[in-house]
């Protein structure tokens, strides 16, 4: 069986849906924030009352002359890409200290802008992020929840999938974002290609950020693009921008490159996990790199089928363990993990030590600093060696850890006699 990659017939619910049906009516005003191209105005708009398009230049203009008429619309208020006119959100929490009652704004974004007018908005605009789809929302059936595994219940971990590693490297090139969906090869590497270029020539100036010599901004992408799945310095990254030849982007140069990418959610980095008790020392504080989409880390690269699953070196040289492939499938699978933690009420962040000689690719922390620890392999089967920092894990914290799974591209899901969950990524779902 060949999953492909389907077209999206109309809307397809998102795990964030559930979120904000719990959410929005209690609050008065809620922000939806992620990458362009993610969904974000399709989902707000089935339950807006009123809509106003931001990147409108016509319905932009009108909500300059007017903003408090934007607002008097019927609730709940859906202004899209309100970053267009930052003054917007300062009025929204305005007038939410005027009337709190629930349900009367959406707001969504796709950059975080700066400027010093703005307040954070902390207790009045509840913010969510909204990342591409995962897997379970591309249509896999999932068997296995990421709410159950942090529920401390140890649930049966059971399944099957007809899912195999040629799927996963379609679902690693194809991307989440549901505009793109089922186009053709070419029209896909097309589409993406002009996203790329768009954040270049269009985000940037648009974030006040003009990019002088934009083949050094696409180098130092493609050289975070390489270091996917790695804790690579950033001097490394800079390094492998150039092949470690002579000119070299200055550091504050490369700077602004990081701090706009990230605000227009386009890198999408895990934080290093740094426990409040002291079970663990001496662990490692540099974040795991990832962008919005592998489909854009494999785009930047120009990789394929055949040169990922040959385990071809592509791009950039930057310090990684393990195959590009292994990285991508370790993003693709960290995705998902963020969207369902995020149902879940938990946190997403990594593990690895100063030396190096423990990692774990993902820790699910719940408010009461209990966590799920998550491993990634690039292979149907796990052996002792896959799983001894998740074991070694265990020992540190005893009740503290709540489970342990490896997620993997074999086809059955199960727990092994140490306790340890398997679980094929198309079969983990919120």
């Amino acid at each position: 069986m060949t999953w492909g990659t389907p077209p999206l017939s109309g809307y397809r619910p998102r795990v964030i849906d559930a979120e904000l049906d719990v959410l929005l009516p209690g609050l008065p005003a809620i922000a939806l924030e992620g990458a362009k191209g993610v969904g974000k105005t399709e989902t707000a708009r089935k339950r807006a009352g009123s809509v106003h398009l931001l990147d409108d230049e016509q319905q932009l203009e009108v909500a300059r002359a007017d903003i408090d008429r934007l607002l008097a619309t019927e609730p709940p208020v859906l202004i899209d890409e309100w970053q267009r006119l930052p003054p917007v959100w300062d009025a929204v929490r305005r007038a939410v200290d005027a009337d709190a009652s629930p349900s009367r704004f959406l707001l969504t974004g796709s950059a975080s802008p700066r400027t010093p007018q703005t307040h954070s908005g902390a207790g009045r605009i509840v913010q969510l992020r909204m990342r591409p789809l995962t897997l379970s929302e591309r249509g896999m059936s999932p068997s296995v929840s990421v709410a159950a595994l942090m529920s401390g219940a140890r649930p049966v971990i059971e399944g099957s999938t007809e899912i195999g590693l040629d799927d996963y490297v379609t679902e690693i090139l194809a991307g989440g974002f549901p505009a793109l969906r089922g186009l053709p090869d070419r029209a896909l590497r097309a589409q993406l290609d002009g996203y790329l270029a768009r954040i270049v020539d269009h985000d940037f100036p648009e974030m006040g950020q003009p990019v002088r010599r934009p083949d050094t901004l696409r180098r130092w992408m493609e050289a975070y693009a390489a270091a996917t799945s790695t804790t690579a310095a950033y001097e490394a990254i800079r390094d492998a921008a150039t092949g470690g030849q002579g000119d070299k982007p200055a550091k504050t140069t490369t700077e602004p490159y990081r701090e706009v990418l990230e605000r227009l959610w386009i890198l999408d980095p895990v934080p290093a996990w740094t426990p409040s008790r002291n079970h663990l020392r001496r662990l490692a504080q540099a974040p795991k790199h990832q962008l919005a989409d592998p489909a854009l880390a494999a785009r930047l690269l120009g990789v394929g089928p055949e040169s990922l699953l040959s385990g071809r070196s592509s791009g950039p040289v930057v310090p990684r363990d393990g195959t590009l492939l292994g990285a991508l499938f370790e993003s693709l699978v960290g995705l998902s993990l963020r969207v369902y933690a995020q149902a879940a009420e938990a946190k997403v962040r990594h593990l690895r030590t100063k030396a190096g000689e423990r990692e774990v690719d993902f820790i699910l922390l719940r408010d009461d600093s209990r966590v799920v620890a998550v491993e990634v392999k690039l292979s149907a089967t796990v052996s002792e060696d896959d799983v001894r920092h998740l074991l070694w894990l265990r020992d540190q914290l005893d009740d503290e850890l709540l489970d342990a799974a490896v997620v993997t591209t074999g086809r059955e899901a199960y727990r092994r006699p140490d306790g340890i969950a398997v679980i094929p990524a198309a079969l983990l779902g919120p």
